[in-house]
């Protein structure tokens, strides 16, 4: 999550959805914000507690967080906004980021299905890594009433394009978005699937695919 009081906005930044590009171009952005030092600060002293403190907003936390934790009227007159992808794509992004770091969780020879049967399984323990792309992507814009309380949901599909279009919401220029954590080994999503791990992710992520209008 990404704020600034100068520029008025709230980046929800939903994992594996282009919002590590997002972030590194709103970058100059947060050290012209007056009051982005305390909140570098805290991040800092968050860290070295191990985040056993509660003095930031997480880096993927959901907008219902930054709502709850602001002053109402605060959170009400920024831009905010969050960009979403095609669930099945973004989970075969996930595979190829964890095979990158730390590829120790996926046992060096776990398949793509394995991931993602291990992944979606209720009984295994929680793994910060594998677990960080398993909540709707619906849920991180939403309240607990369901109701979207952000301002602009854009599209990692068109991430460019719609970033320019919060970019002119913002008041900033645009800027062309570096591709941060590119794979260069992954095929094109739909190869990695077969009917049962397609109906997998289908059901796991049947609300974004009804709230955004995914198909396979």
């Amino acid at each position: 999550m990404l704020l600034s009081k100068r520029y008025q906005f709230l980046f929800v930044h939903i994992a594996k959805t282009g919002g590590t590009s997002v972030r590194k171009a709103l970058q100059r952005y947060r050290w012209r914000d007056p009051h982005y030092l305390p909140q570098w600060i805290a991040s800092k002293m968050s860290g070295m507690t191990g985040h056993t403190v509660g003095i930031k907003l997480p880096r993927h936390c959901k907008a219902i967080t930054a709502q709850e934790m602001l002053p109402r009227e605060f959170y009400d007159g920024l831009f905010k906004f969050a960009f979403v992808r095609n669930p099945w794509d973004l989970q075969v992004s996930s595979y190829h980021h964890i095979k990158r770091d730390p590829p120790q969780l996926l046992d060096g020879d776990e398949t793509f299905a394995d991931f993602l049967y291990r992944k979606l399984d209720p009984a295994r323990p929680w793994q910060y890594h594998i677990d960080t792309s398993i909540t709707p992507q619906i849920h991180y814009v939403t309240d607990h009433s369901g109701q979207q309380i952000v301002d602009f949901i854009g599209r990692y599909e068109s991430l460019q394009s719609d970033f320019d279009s919060c970019c002119a919401r913002i008041g900033i220029p645009s800027t062309e978005l570096p591709h941060r954590r590119k794979a260069t080994d992954r095929r094109e999503y739909r190869s990695y699937y077969d009917d049962a791990t397609r109906a997998l992710v289908g059901e796991h992520f049947a609300a974004d695919i009804t709230a955004f209008g995914y198909e396979f």
